[in-house]
């Protein structure tokens, strides 16, 4: 059996990644392919104290000042998070065939954890990641992105804010300021037929589906 394809979506918060997902996993099941949706962190145990920390609802004991955990403690969350999210989720899945679209993978930590701690360490600890068979970044102004978020949720993490957003987007800008033939950028902040558009050519232009 041919191993599945591995295509992540990567973009700040309301870059519009989690929209695109669902769309993309569409027009793979219109042309036979089966696929899964998954994301980072993950809905795995130690993906779910992440989420709880990003939130506010984990923090430091009152004893140490009951502050946010310390960056370098979400970075290892998220390493480990990982080699859980690929063992779990990510290699059965290709193993079987099926395509898995990830919402964000190892380029998110670089990114977010790398604009405000040693980013050759946060490298170092996640050396192991499987680089994509595709990264599709959704590149989108932070206004733009900000306004997105008002607009869809009321509960926001401790990474949405204008002054981080826009460090992290410059973060991603700069991973991916190369040439790689296996990274396309997308231009997110367009209507989201105009994204998906692009995103289906970027896919078909790839996979030759």
């Amino acid at each position: 059996m041919e191993k599945g394809k591995f295509v992540v979506l990567e973009g700040i918060d309301g870059a519009g990644t989690t929209t695109q997902a669902a769309r993309l996993q569409r027009f793979l099941d219109g042309r036979g392919i089966k696929s899964v949706i998954t994301r980072e962190p993950s809905d795995g145990p130690i993906g779910t104290v992440i989420r709880n920390a990003l939130r506010g609802r984990i923090r430091l004991p009152e004893a140490a000042g009951g502050g946010e955990l310390p960056m370098e403690t979400i970075a290892l969350l998220f390493a480990a998070d990982r080699v859980d999210h690929w063992a779990a989720e990510i290699a059965p899945a290709l193993d079987r065939g099926v395509w898995v679209l990830s919402d964000r993978y190892v380029d998110s930590s670089v990114a977010y954890q790398g604009t405000l701690i040693n980013v050759d360490w946060v490298l170092q600890i996640n050396r192991y990641a499987v680089r994509p068979d595709l990264t599709l970044f959704f590149d989108v102004d932070v206004d733009t992105a900000l306004a997105r978020i008002a607009a869809s949720r009321v509960q926001t993490d401790i990474f949405e804010k204008r002054e981080l957003l826009v460090r992290v987007a410059d973060g991603y800008r700069k991973l991916y300021s190369g040439q790689a033939p296996d990274v396309f950028r997308l231009d997110a902040n367009q209507s989201v037929e105009r994204v998906y558009e692009d995103l289906n050519q970027a896919v078909t232009r790839v996979f030759g589906i």
